[in-house]
Formats: C-alpha cells, sequence, structure tokens
C-alpha cells in the first residue's frame, strides 16, 4: 500500500512540476493540458483522475509554489524591529509575484470558486503577525482590518508591476511599502514618556463604545476614523502594559 501511495504522489508531483515549468516558460500566462501530458510523460486521463480538470490542476501549481514561497519566507530569522521585518516580507511578496507572474495572477487576478486556495492561507499567516504587532502595542489599527489593508496595497502593486513589466524593485512598491507601513505601525514609545494608566485606557475605552456609527458632530470623516485609531490604540497599549481597560 505505501508503495502506491508514494506512486500516485511521484505522478502528482510530476505533473505538477511540468505544468509549473510550462507557466513559468509561456509569455501569456497560459498552457494547455495536452502541453502538460506531453512534458510529463503521463495520458490525460491521469491527469484529470489526479486533478479533475485544469483549474484543479492550476489550483495545485499554485498552492505547491507558493507553500515553498512561505515556507522560505517564514524560515527566516526576526530581525527585532517589526518595521524591517514587515518591509522584507512586503519586498519578498513583490519579488514573487513578478517573479511568477502566471502563478501570482491564478492566485490574485481569478475569482475562486469558493475553495481554499494559497491567497487565504498567505492571509492567515498575515493576520498573526499583525496580531503580534497588536500584542507588542504597535498596531495602530485593528488587526483584519490591518491585513486587509496591506493585502490590497501589496497585491494591487505587485499585479500592476507584473502588466507593466516592472522589476520587484520599481520604486512605485517602495513608495506603497512606507506609505502602508507608516499607516499600520506605530513608532516604539519615547523613553521617558509617561506610560497608559488604567484610568486613561479606561476612560477611552468608554469614549470609543459610546461614539456612533458614521459621521461624528462636525468632524470630516478622516478625523472621526483617526479618533477611532487612536482611542483603540491607547486601549491596546494598556492591554501589551498589562493594564486592564474595562
Amino acid at each position: 500500500m505505501a508503495k502506491e501511495v508514494s506512486s500516485t504522489q511521484r505522478t502528482r508531483a510530476l505533473i505538477v512540476d511540468a505544468a509549473a515549468d510550462l507557466l513559468a516558460a509561456s509569455p501569456s500566462g497560459e498552457l494547455s493540458t495536452r502541453e502538460v501530458c506531453d512534458a510529463a510523460g503521463v495520458a490525460a486521463p491521469t491527469l484529470y483522475h489526479h486533478f479533475g480538470d485544469k483549474d484543479g490542476l492550476l489550483r495545485e501549481v499554485a498552492a505547491d509554489r507558493f507553500g515553498r514561497y512561505l515556507t522560505r519566507k517564514q524560515a527566516l530569522e526576526a530581525t527585532g524591529d517589526p518595521v524591517e521585518d514587515f518591509r522584507r516580507g512586503w519586498d519578498m511578496h513583490v519579488e514573487f509575484g513578478v517573479t511568477n507572474p502566471a502563478l501570482y495572477t491564478i492566485m490574485y487576478g481569478r475569482p475562486m470558486d469558493g475553495r481554499t486556495s494559497p491567497a487565504d492561507h498567505a492571509h492567515a499567516v498575515l493576520v498573526a503577525k499583525m496580531r503580534d504587532l497588536e500584542r507588542t502595542g504597535r498596531l495602530r489599527i485593528p488587526t483584519e482590518t490591518a491585513a486587509d489593508m496591506v493585502t490590497s496595497a501589496a497585491v494591487g502593486v505587485t499585479l500592476h508591476l507584473i502588466r507593466t513589466r516592472a522589476a520587484a524593485d520599481d520604486h512605485l512598491s517602495a513608495i506603497m511599502r512606507d506609505a502602508v507601513t507608516a499607516a499600520v505601525i506605530s513608532p516604539p514609545a519615547v523613553p521617558g514618556t509617561p506610560p497608559v494608566t488604567p484610568q486613561l485606557a479606561r476612560a477611552a475605552a468608554q469614549l470609543e463604545a459610546e461614539m456612533p456609527h458614521g459621521a461624528v458632530g462636525t468632524l470630516r470623516a478622516s478625523e472621526t476614523t483617526l479618533l477611532r485609531e487612536w482611542l483603540a490604540q491607547l486601549s491596546v497599549l494598556s492591554r501589551a502594559a498589562g493594564g486592564d481597560p474595562s
């Protein structure tokens, strides 16, 4: 039985590798199942048996190659500076997309049929990193909002660079990266700055809870959003210091 499973795995890997090589060499980012079968040395029924259809094969190729990329990325040691780690992660993401345009477009540029995709896994990893920042008091905005903001910006820039055939180190990517970094990650506390007291945190939490949805008085929408972020940040800082804002 073990030998049969191993043979199945080898056949799947052979087909996935053949498809990945064809995608990388395709100027249009397209391929046919006949090309894949010829390159892998298998019959069409074998491909359909393992992957169902062409879309199933492409999902498997994207999952395999992006999984390898994530493994390399997660194996990197943290620098100890969350801003530097964030910048490095952004640059690696953009470089992967520009270097593998066909795979990246499959992941982020095509609608999925509701199944879990490599992009979903990547987003879950990002949410976890945002939670780490929140626990240290360095996250400016709520975790899910921060992750959505980072994903939207990084994917948008990468797809733009793919479409314009620009390099991964294009200045636009750096500008967007630094803007998102500043919007999501707060600077470290200045030595000697008075700590957020439990009383201040409770007051901030109470004011945040009492703020109505939508517009607030004469404040502009941007000012209201900023006020909410400040109040939320005060609560996060209190929790990180061990205080209880409730």
